[in-house]
């Protein structure tokens, strides 16, 4: 029978051995942990992020609210206003780059609804008020109803499935007492009811509020989806 001294011999050899195995390959780990950005962020999108959908049958709701922050003292329409123009904004800079054919906007949206109203949900009354929430992380599972409102809406479009909510339309202070629109947006896969994307478009800043405001957000918009 082996010695107890045999025994911390073997002991003594194994555990080093194990330990030059495994000790990198913790630290590997604990070092892509670290490395891996928040879901729960949302950026200022890369250039070109959602690039690779500009070839994609995308939906586009209509702008979800729109508000001017605190301690900006411009002059501005209504929130409803403000939306409409946001919208008509996104559909004249995606068209300029040749996405009017390919994505699907509120103006068809809303004629989709009309034809099917008595079990499809008005685009412009959907549930996003969770897609606020500075904790939306990616892949969370949609909330209802907003996730069968979004399952509904994607069956009248053939190939549709991703949608893109602009869901937050903020004007808030820039540099010098100037000001500015900043956009937020979710990307959500319709028939796996989840968040795909959680970003944000800045658009120029101004000294006072007019229609280059919003036109400059949807350009940043429709460069990120489709760089010419």
């Amino acid at each position: 029978m082996p010695s107890g001294g045999s025994d911390n011999k073997g002991l003594h050899a194994y555990f080093p051995r194990m330990t030059r195995i495994w000790v990198p390959l913790l630290a590997a780990s604990l070092w892509t942990g670290c490395q891996r950005p928040s879901s729960q962020a949302a950026p200022e999108p890369p250039e070109h992020a959602l690039a690779n959908l500009a070839a994609q049958h995308v939906v586009v709701l209509p702008t979800y609210t729109a508000h001017l922050a605190t301690g900006l003292a411009w002059k501005v329409p209504s929130a409803a206003e403000l939306r409409r123009t946001m919208d008509a904004d996104i559909l004249a800079a995606f068209d300029e780059r040749g996405l009017r054919k390919t994505w699907i906007f509120p103006d068809q949206l809303q004629a989709a609804y009309r034809r099917n109203s008595t079990y499809a949900t008005d685009p412009y009354g959907f549930a996003e008020e969770p897609l606020r929430s500075p904790a939306l992380a990616i892949d969370q599972r949609l909330p209802e109803p907003l996730a069968s409102q979004i399952r509904t809406m994607v069956a009248f479009h053939e190939d549709a499935r991703l949608v893109l909510a602009p869901v937050e339309l903020t004007l808030e202070p820039a540099a010098a007492g100037a000001g500015r629109g900043v956009l937020r947006l979710v990307l959500m896969d319709a028939r796996l009811s989840n968040v795909r994307w959680i970003g944000s478009v800045t658009g120029d800043s101004s000294a006072t509020f007019g229609p280059a405001v919003t036109a400059s957000v949807a350009a940043k918009l429709a460069g990120v989806v489709a760089p010419q």
